[in-house]
């Protein structure tokens, strides 16, 4: 089994790798930019049983991707189950967040996941089988103030995948949108919230496996997962 997840080097992804890896024995390909990370990763993988591929990637670098894919391809062939985890997040009101940093967002959180699926989707519906999981957020359905960029790009998230879904459902390929609230990952750093107000990265990640296991008769569409006491 062949697992790629980007943004895999901390937080949800990681946990979502490592989980592949000890429930499935799965062939983890880990992406993300910090290389150290990565290996630091990649050696929790081996420890759960799984294997992993180290594969430095910006995924917002169109050029690099098509690389990382191909890097894939020759290792291990297509994937099983792709996770478009990468994203990024940045705190602005919207007559201080600049064009730029709009943009910034668009790309690391919306425009990676259409280059990564497209990069690998190809070769998922000529075999007929895959599983891709989008990482959105309950920002993708949810407006919070100070964050255009973050809420604009996980609603086109929660978009992109519906799209992928419809025009794959009848190829053996599933679709799953993750809607995950607050998780106690790199993000919150710096926030003065006690741990038990955020969800575990584990607990996402279990969420993750868990529907990759159903049957293929079923597809989990939609995934939204919050803080038992509700959104911080």
């Amino acid at each position: 089994m062949v697992v790629v997840v980007t943004g895999a080097s901390q937080g949800i992804g990681r946990a979502i790798a490592e989980a592949f890896a000890e429930r499935d024995g799965a062939r983890v390909a880990l992406v993300a930019r910090t290389t150290e990370k990565l290996e630091a990763v990649a050696e929790a993988c081996r420890g759960h049983g799984g294997e992993a591929l180290v594969v430095p990637t910006d995924v917002t670098d169109d050029t690099a991707v098509g690389e990382m894919a191909d890097t894939v391809r020759e290792a291990w062939g297509p994937p099983d189950v792709l996770v478009n985890n990468a994203g990024a997040f940045t705190y602005a009101p919207i007559d201080e967040l600049t064009l730029e940093g709009f943009r910034d967002q668009i790309d690391v959180n919306l425009t990676s996941a259409f280059a990564v699926t497209q990069a690998f989707l190809p070769a998922m519906r000529d075999r007929e089988h895959g599983h891709l999981f989008f990482m959105g957020s309950v920002a993708s359905i949810m407006a919070y103030p100070g964050n255009a960029g973050y809420c604009a790009a996980k609603h086109g998230v929660r978009g992109l995948a519906r799209v992928v879904r419809e025009e794959t459902k009848d190829e053996g390929v599933r679709v799953t949108t993750v809607l995950p609230g607050a998780t106690d990952t790199p993000t919150w750093d710096g926030v003065d919230l006690p741990s038990d107000r955020f969800m575990s990265p584990e607990d996402v990640a279990a969420a993750v496996v868990d529907a990759y296991h159903l049957s293929d008769r079923t597809v989990l569409e939609e995934l939204l997962l919050r803080p038992q006491q509700g959104d911080v």
